[in-house]
Formats: structure tokens, sequence, C-alpha cells
């Protein structure tokens, strides 16, 4: 029989996600790599408005719930203030991507030495299913009722082939929370991106595709399996900016 992993020491809590949500998987691998770098009692968390607000109650670590959007910019004040500190900010796709785009993007733009994670379900989770900016063409939502219109929105946003196409970032990749072997993958881009803030190396990023079963009408196998058969062909998968050899 497989040894189960331990919880991290700063991930005990039990947190109150919906049934299905990806955010719990993510708080895990972000936790168990703070650990296994040595830095999960050396760190704080700019948490965004929205499920991400939840991780709060999750950790017990320094943390600050941000304004609406704001956690890039809270986060590059809390790095400049405390360089030696591991500063991580966690936002959902509505927050980062939507109310916070000018912060998010201005953070990568100056390759503030922080990591930021998103987790994208695709729509504002917590405040009731509306669209976001990384809505699918055609999807549903409380505000687009009979699908996302893209000639009148606009298309769904790809944050990190933007910063890793434009700007001067240490690691940009996007991850997915659906399977074992993808679950993996993502543990490996957190590691890689957390290691380039510890080094010095500038901006990380990390996009992690996640579930939302509640807004999605679906059961949790059903929104697992809607990423890998149609979320992932508007946002693809991988590393789109690797660390250079140090």
């Amino acid at each position: 029989m497989a040894k189960s992993r331990k919880i991290p020491e700063i991930a005990q809590k039990t947190s109150t996600f919906c049934p299905g949500c990806g955010h719990g998987i993510a708080i895990r691998l972000i936790t168990e790599c703070l650990e296994e770098l040595g830095q999960d009692k050396n760190v704080m968390f700019g948490i965004g408005v929205g499920c991400s607000s939840l991780l709060g109650g999750v950790l017990d670590t320094d943390r600050l719930h941000c304004l609406h959007g704001r956690a890039s910019a809270v986060c590059t004040g809390m790095k400049r203030v405390s360089p030696d500190q591991m500063v991580i900010s966690y936002q959902g796709d509505g927050d980062a991507y939507s109310i916070g785009l000018a912060e998010t993007t201005s953070a990568a733009y100056r390759n503030e030495n922080f990591t930021v994670f998103v987790i994208n379900n695709t729509n504002f989770g917590m405040t009731g299913g509306q669209m976001s900016t990384t809505t699918l063409p055609g999807q549903k939502t409380t505000t687009t009722v009979h699908g996302r219109d893209c000639t009148k929105t606009g298309s769904p946003i790809k944050f990190p082939e933007l910063v890793s196409s434009q700007f001067e970032a240490a690691y940009v990749a996007r991850g997915a929370v659906t399977t074992p072997a993808e679950i993996n993958k993502s543990k490996k881009y957190v590691k890689e991106a957390l290691t380039a803030q510890l080094n010095g190396e500038g901006y990380s990023v990390v996009e992690i595709l996640s579930p939302c079963p509640t807004n999605w009408g679906m059961t949790p196998k059903q929104s697992m399996d809607h990423i890998m058969t149609s979320v992932v062909e508007h946002f693809p998968l991988g590393e789109f900016k690797t660390r250079e050899a140090k």
C-alpha cells in the first residue's frame, strides 16, 4: 500500500470550499512546495477577493486579505519591505484578470520578485458565477445567460502567454488539477515558480485550471472532464517561460 503524504503543517485547518472545487488541491501543492523548500515558516500571502479568500481560513501563516484585484500591488509592497521573505499572491481569475488586471499586469511588467498563483475556473466563483475575462466563448454564466458573445465582450484573456511574450519574467506556466499526472506537472510548475523567487530571479506566475462544479452546473467528475475536453482548448497547459540555468 502506498504511504500517504503528510499534510503540510501550515495547512492543517479544514477548508470550506465547495465539494469538487480545485482550490484545495492547488493549496496543497503550494504548501507542500513551500515545506520542501524550507520556506513554510518564511512566507506571506496576499489573498484576493472571491473563492481565493477562503485560503485565509486554511493557512496558519502570515497573510493579508487585499482589496478586490489589488493583491499584486500589495505583494509588491510586501516584497520590497521584506525582501528575504517569500511573498505569494493567491487570486482567482476574476480578481486577478478582471478587477485587478492593471495591478497584475503592472507587477509582471516591472518584473517584481514575487510569485503569483491564479486559479482559473472561468467565472467569478464566489459572487454568483458571473462572466470573467477567462469565460469561454459561448459559456453560459449568470451575466451571459445565452452564452458569452466574444464579438461584444472580447475573447478570453491568456495572461501567461501575454507575460511570457511581452515581459522579462523569470518563470511562467499553466497547469491543471484534473488528473494525477496533471497534478504532478502542476506541482513542478509551482516549485519552479517559488524557486525563481527564492533565487531572486524575478516575477513568476502559474495559472491553474480548476473545476467549479457549483457554477458550471456539473458533477465534480464532469467538471474535471470539461477542463480536459474544452477548457484546455482555449488555455493550453505547459511552461511558457522556463528559468534560465543558474
